[in-house]
């Protein structure tokens, strides 16, 4: 994977090139990225869907994280990024039922660690049943759902925890359900300002 070739962009978003995922990270070169949030509403009230993490993922493992995600490779374009939604969580959509919500500059370092995004973010209503999830377990070790406006409040800072009830796979492959509360500490660390800014978009479409 770290041998995979990226496009590469100054941080005007002009293109300069082509270089490895290794590169990419560890010289922290922008680059773009595809990321899908995913809503769904029940009796009045919408909620957002989160994958959690695999335990063998190399970055924060079994946190809670962006309903689906991954980088453009070199020879991708930005509605190619609905395979992600196919390999991590099993879901076959067409890129026109996605709704654009913004590229949003992302910006990440953990030790050595540099990601630098140009992240193409989307938004999905998806009303099929919860459990109609069929993940890539490599990747994704299970899926939870919250209130949006729990969500908004944990990330705004009116709330500690909230609650999310959901699956997830245990180590015998075996398919458990969850209900109970995480506090922020249990999200991928992305930026206070990209959760903000993340909210805002979602709050503009469904408002």
């Amino acid at each position: 994977m770290n041998n995979e070739t990226l496009k590469i962009f100054d941080d005007n978003k002009k293109t300069l090139g082509v270089a490895t995922r290794e590169e990419v990270h560890t010289k922290g070169l922008w680059h773009e990225t595809f990321q899908c949030w995913i809503i769904s509403h029940e009796e009045n009230k919408t909620y957002i869907h989160l994958q959690v993490r695999s335990p063998f993922k190399k970055d924060w493992p079994n946190l809670l994280d962006i309903t689906a995600a991954g980088h453009l490779l070199e020879h991708e374009s930005i509605k190619d990024g609905v395979r992600e939604l196919k390999e991590e969580i099993g879901l076959d959509v067409p890129f026109e039922s996605l709704i654009p919500l913004e590229v949003v500059r992302y910006c990440v370092k953990k030790g050595s660690f540099i990601d630098n995004e140009f992240a193409h973010v989307f938004l999905l209503e998806n009303n099929q049943p919860f459990d109609d999830y069929h993940l890539q377990h490599e990747e994704v070790s299970g899926m939870v759902k919250v209130k949006f406006e729990d969500f908004k409040e944990l990330f705004l800072g009116n709330k500690t925890k909230i609650e999310i009830q959901g699956f997830t796979y245990n180590e015998e492959s075996l398919k458990e359900k969850i209900h109970h509360f995480v506090s922020k500490d249990q999200f991928v660390p992305h930026s206070f300002n990209y959760y903000e800014k993340i909210i805002q978009l979602i709050d503009n479409k469904i408002s």
